[in-house]
């Protein structure tokens, strides 16, 4: 079971994601990877194997953006390669994700012909596309979202960054866990508590359909049909 960790932070959030997902360690994995908005474009680093390797990447390569998402990777589409870790992205949305996009192969078709370029052997890349794709009709990533989630079938738990915003971390839940860690002036967000255990106490877990706004100032949570939620 893959493991994914977000956090919008005060300084520097490479290290601590890392750190993060080292206590999903447990669940398994063959990969990993971090992705994070640096000067307001999106970069990432990732690695084969252990998480060490992903430190060895960001040693020689470091992530200074306040703003980042990490996984950790069980494969299941696609042989366990650098090429298909997570997070997946282009240049204007990166996306890491647990569960299985059931109509992928749909919405690999449709996207492929409208121009998009697939570089992986995953599900989670078409969610990257179709957000962009949201993205080209309304430039709100908001809206963008809301709408691509509506074209996804199956089980996903998504955490979802964009170039141009160092102070946005979308989220949803349809089958698998997430939880929103709460700080001061930072958020988290994990597929497991226990992963944000040394940031927070404070946690709130999304229900079944539920997606997120995070922003350092705290969280807007939505239900599948828009509706704000308590």
């Amino acid at each position: 079971m893959c493991g994914i960790v977000g956090i919008i932070g005060q300084k520097a959030v490479a290290t601590d994601i890392v750190d993060a997902l080292r206590r999903l360690e447990y669940r398994g994995y063959d990969s990993a990877g971090i992705a994070t908005v640096e000067s307001g474009r999106l970069e990432r680093r990732r690695a084969e194997g252990k998480l060490r390797n992903l430190e060895g990447r960001l040693l020689q390569e470091p992530l200074t953006g306040h703003t980042g998402i990490g996984h950790t990777r069980w494969a299941t589409h696609g042989r366990p390669t650098e090429r298909n870790a997570h997070p997946h992205m282009n240049a204007q949305v990166s996306v890491v994700h647990n569960g299985i996009i059931e109509n992928y192969r749909e919405l690999k078709a449709d996207l492929t012909a409208k121009g998009y370029v697939f570089e992986s052997d995953t599900d989670t890349e078409a969610i990257v596309h179709v957000i962009t794709d949201e993205l080209s009709r309304n430039d709100d990533p908001q809206e963008a979202v809301k709408n691509a989630l509506a074209r996804l079938q199956g089980a996903f738990a998504l955490a979802i960054i964009f170039s141009g915003h160092d102070d946005l971390i979308m989220a949803a839940r349809q089958g698998s866990p997430l939880a929103i860690g709460h700080g001061s002036g930072e958020m988290y967000l994990g597929s497991d508590a226990i992963a944000l255990a040394p940031f927070t106490d404070a946690i709130t877990y999304l229900d079944e359909g539920d997606w997120a706004v995070l922003r350092a100032t705290g969280v807007e949570i939505f239900d599948r049909n828009g509706r704000r939620a308590d």
